[in-house]
């Protein structure tokens, strides 16, 4: 098949993506001087754009410059890395915590440091990609199980004993950055160490909105996996991602993780500006978290009240399903005459068949921001015949 053809397929099936520049990325923004409302937006706390953040970011440059001009161990750790790692670990209860370049580069290097050279892998069926990459990398053995099924789990695990100087790690997000629904963490702690199993949970749609002083649901539920992983895109407003794990793991994780190993040092305006999120969270003792869930759910209840089949609240990520790729394409074509920003998910990023609008609320979002959402969607919903 010639690129051209490629690029015809995926048109025909509704899967052909495209960038759209934005003159901003806020919750709520400007173009061509008109206000539009920005629902895909994954900064939740609205921190983006926060006085702190940006001093701090431009106190960094201004002091360190642009790059840490190597990777971290050759010349590329700073002390202002250090001090994130130390601070990070401080929220979350670990011993210590590592900076990668990206949430997606913290995956692709954790799992398979962690996994070492013989393991099996145990995966939730929806975990990111990043995860799943982390574990194509690894050329490791692994199962995956159903989604949030923790029996089957159990029975895989069972299936599977580890072999001699075997390891085996499961693997979960704690928010599914798709459905936004939570895995049973608890369940799912248990099941891995009862088996005798490493556990490493993926924490970035939780962390600075969820558990005590924003730590995340492992922190709220008294949860200690032998690894969390987070990317700082999200409510950090920032860019970046770490691992908090023990000394030894992360000892382990500098010397086998290829994308820690080989990447130069995050750039100290991206850590500077993760150090003022950090200092945030702790200063608002988790209350930023709490006002971005309360307005989440509002939204979700508006929803529901327009007609539209709503999971279960449990996150800031609230899915609408409209099942086919064309007519979640026009949905969202639809909701941008109306100046609503809400893109449409399709396959491979969700399952075949369950194309659907992926619509996340921030702190920049007012009451009368969810109430015009709302009747756009509902508007939307109508005319496509997704509502009666």
């Amino acid at each position: 098949m010639t690129p051209e053809q490629a690029l015809e397929d995926l048109t025909r099936k509704g899967l052909l993506r495209e960038l759209h520049a934005l003159p901003d990325n806020r919750g709520r923004l400007v173009i061509d001087g008109e206000t539009w409302l920005n629902f895909s937006s994954n900064d939740y706390l609205d921190l983006g754009h926060h006085p702190a953040l940006i001093a701090a970011s431009v106190h960094a440059v201004e002091e360190l410059g642009c790059t840490a001009a190597g990777s971290r161990l050759v010349s590329g750790h700073l002390d202002l890395h250090a001090r994130f790692e130390e601070q990070a670990a401080a929220l979350l209860g670990t011993e210590t915590a590592l900076l990668f370049g990206s949430g997606f580069l913290t995956n692709l290097g954790a799992v398979p440091a962690l996994a070492g050279d013989k393991a099996t892998i145990f995966c939730d069926r929806l975990n990111h990609a990043s995860l799943i990459d982390g574990i194509r990398m690894s050329g490791l053995k692994w199962h995956r199980y159903r989604h949030n099924d923790t029996d089957h789990l159990d029975e895989l695990l069972a299936k599977h004993p580890a072999a001699d100087g075997e390891t085996r790690l499961v693997i979960s997000d704690s928010v599914f950055s798709m459905d936004g629904d939570v895995a049973p963490l608890a369940e799912i702690a248990a099941v891995a160490r009862r088996h005798g199993a490493l556990l490493m949970i993926d924490e970035s749609h939780a962390i600075g909105v969820m558990g005590p002083n924003g730590a995340g649901l492992c922190a709220e539920l008294g949860l200690k996996p032998d690894a969390i992983t987070c990317g700082m895109g999200k409510a950090f407003g920032g860019y970046g991602g770490f691992v908090a794990t023990s000394k030894t793991l992360a000892a382990l994780i500098v010397n086998r993780a290829r994308s820690f190993i080989y990447s130069t040092g995050l750039p100290p305006a991206c850590v500077g500006a993760g150090i003022a999120a950090l200092d945030m969270f702790a200063a608002t003792k988790g209350a930023l978290g709490q006002d971005a869930m309360a307005r989440a759910e509002r939204m979700h209840g508006l929803l529901a009240g327009a007609g539209f089949e709503m999971p279960p609240f449990a996150s800031p990520i609230l899915p609408v399903m409209v099942g086919d790729n064309h007519a979640a394409q026009e949905f969202q074509r639809r909701l941008a005459a109306r100046r609503i920003l809400c893109s449409a998910i399709r396959p491979p990023t969700v399952p075949p068949g369950t194309a659907r609008l992926r619509l996340t609320v921030t702190r920049a979002h007012t009451e009368a921001d969810l109430l015009a959402a709302r009747d756009a969607f509902a508007e939307v919903a109508r005319e496509l015949g997704l509502l009666p």
